[in-house]
């Protein structure tokens, strides 16, 4: 038996090697560091590929801890700061994922999730009151300036899904309004989103809930992180 506490091996493909504890350890430091990274660009950038294994490991420890939380844990604005690509093949081992990749700076793509009437959203309020995690959701790009913003409704379900339907779209380029209202039959989907079931709707499922920080797993098997984003 070696004297040394660490072994010579080589790092296994697996998300999580080595003790609990070190595996714990450079989870938290890896997503911290992502986190940072995310808020402040001066900062140093995490390799993509280690920051995909720290968020596959803590979906793993988030599973094994039947981790859940509740809606109010998620209410806020976030800023996507990291994705992962998808592929159609599959293995035994799950969705295979891109390198996974930081969102660049000149782009801003935000979530706003909130339990009441969200700004372009006005006219479209949730039941009250909402012991599901009923809420709404406004998804935000804005590039240059152009900012195209689409929400809807959003229900919280078991093991940490969060369903959602975007259902209305506003749309500006600078001050000049180019669009506002519903989109793909919106009008009725709102009626219909709180009678469907989870395999109907898309959803995320957050493994990963902090103050300044969310991850989650999309329906289509990428994930994704974002930041708090702060005034």
């Amino acid at each position: 038996m070696s004297d040394s506490p660490v072994s010579d091996s080589p790092v296994s493909d697996s998300p999580v090697s080595g003790s609990p504890a070190a595996n714990a350890l450079d989870l938290e430091a890896t997503l911290a560091a992502a986190v940072a990274f995310g808020g402040d660009r001066s900062r140093p950038r995490p390799d993509p590929k280690t920051v995909v294994q720290a968020l596959i490991a803590a979906e793993s420890q988030a599973k094994a801890a039947k981790f859940h939380h509740d809606y109010g844990a998620v209410v806020g604005t976030w800023r996507l700061t990291f994705i992962t690509g998808t592929q159609k093949a599959r293995q035994r081992a799950g969705v295979m994922l891109g390198a996974g990749k930081f969102l660049p700076p000149w782009v801003k793509i935000t979530l706003a999730y909130g339990s009441g009437a969200l700004p372009p959203l006005a006219g479209l309020t949730p039941p009250e009151p909402d012991p599901q995690g009923q809420g709404q959701v406004l998804n935000t790009v804005e590039f240059g300036g152009l900012r195209l913003a689409v929400g809807g409704l959003t229900c919280l379900h078991r093991e940490r899904i969060l369903a959602f339907d975007f259902t209305r779209l506003t749309a500006s380029l600078g001050a000049l309004p180019l669009y506002s209202g519903y989109i793909r039959q919106g009008a009725d989907r709102e009626q219909k989103f709180y009678g469907q079931r989870v395999k109907e709707q898309a959803f995320f499922s957050y493994f990963w809930v902090t103050e300044g920080a969310i991850a989650a797993r999309g329906k289509g098997g990428g994930l994704a992180l974002w930041v708090r984003d702060r005034p």
